[in-house]
């Protein structure tokens, strides 16, 4: 990982981390390294197909795996993150994916998510082929409009608590809730 996408990846944790501040039991979908979970502190499951070496983190089960078919038995999660994860999620398994957060989420749980813009595929084609960028995966970006988070977990039984736009309007953050009222582990910490 090269310096620009560690900035880029700690951006995203940022905007994501006060929403998460009451969660005690996490599932990071996409853990890539495992930084978010670090930087939270708390216990959980990380999972992604790209995990190679596991970062060290107490109370923590790394799975090197697909979401949510390798995913082991646990207790409903208070919430569920995908950073930079929903647009490499081909079109035909969205809506499994977001069933599965549904179903893998406590009551009052919580889907604290980001999504680019479809503009950012062209900007990180040219920052990856200066090479400050790995761009991971970006060949897996499908254009995905950030404006069919909602609907596509809302269709599930979820409600939308929270979105924003950060990273100079190219990238968005998405709170969504189990519960209809907003939960308390969605909630920023004040």
């Amino acid at each position: 990982m090269k310096w620009l996408d560690r900035v880029l990846r700690n951006w995203r944790i940022r905007k994501a981390l006060p929403h998460l501040a009451k969660a005690d039991w996490l599932l990071d979908v996409g853990c890539g390294d495992g930084e978010l979970l670090r930087q939270l502190g708390r216990n959980g499951v990380g999972i992604d197909p790209r995990l190679t070496k596991p970062a060290d983190v107490p109370g923590v089960q790394f799975v090197c795996g697909n979401f949510p078919d390798d995913l082991p038995a646990a207790e409903p999660f208070d919430a569920i993150t995908l950073l930079a994860v929903l647009e490499h999620v081909p079109e035909i398994d969205k809506p499994t994916w977001a069933l599965a957060c549904h179903r893998l989420l406590a009551a009052d749980g919580c889907v604290v998510l980001t999504v680019p813009s479809p503009r950012v595929d062209a900007i990180l084609a040219v920052l990856r082929f200066f090479r400050l960028v790995e761009g991971m995966a970006l060949e897996e970006h499908h254009g995905f409009d950030p404006g069919e988070v909602t609907p596509l977990f809302e269709s599930t039984g979820f409600r939308l608590v929270a979105h924003e736009t950060f990273q100079f309007g190219l990238n968005n953050l998405f709170v969504l809730t189990k519960n209809k009222t907003p939960s308390s582990f969605c909630r920023p910490k004040k």
